[in-house]
């Protein structure tokens, strides 16, 4: 957490502990809520914003291609996570092993709370 903070620093992200951890938490929490099927499509929307602040910030200036420090792989991630998103979560999923459904309002708000935190970054 301490050297992503300080990676997030140098690159204008202050504080880089608060940024560390809301990558953190966006992208861990985000791909095991997907992989669970797990509240249905939150993973996912917190993955994009993770995946669309490393393409725009990490990534940004570079070929597009991971070989050369572009950013193929977030944006490979990205659409993933946007597909994904508009998808059903499956038949093996916690969802609906446990009979949860996240109402679309709710999905809404979390997008648009992405959104101003991708927003949030970039005006930094």
């Amino acid at each position: 957490l301490e050297g992503t903070a300080g990676w997030l620093e140098s690159m204008g992200f202050k504080p880089g502990r608060r940024w560390a951890v809301l990558a953190g938490a966006s992208e861990f929490g985000g791909g095991a809520l997907t992989a669970l099927g797990l509240l249905h499509p939150l993973g996912p929307i917190a993955t994009v914003g993770a995946m669309a602040i490393a393409t725009l910030d990490a990534h940004a200036g570079k070929p597009i291609w991971a070989t050369e420090g572009g950013a193929e792989l977030p944006v490979t991630n990205l659409a993933a996570a946007a597909a994904l998103a508009f998808a059903d979560p499956g038949a093996f999923s916690l969802d609906r092993a446990l009979g949860i459904r996240v109402p679309k309002e709710v999905a809404a708000l979390a997008a648009l709370a992405v959104a101003a935190g991708v927003v949030a970054a970039e005006a930094r």
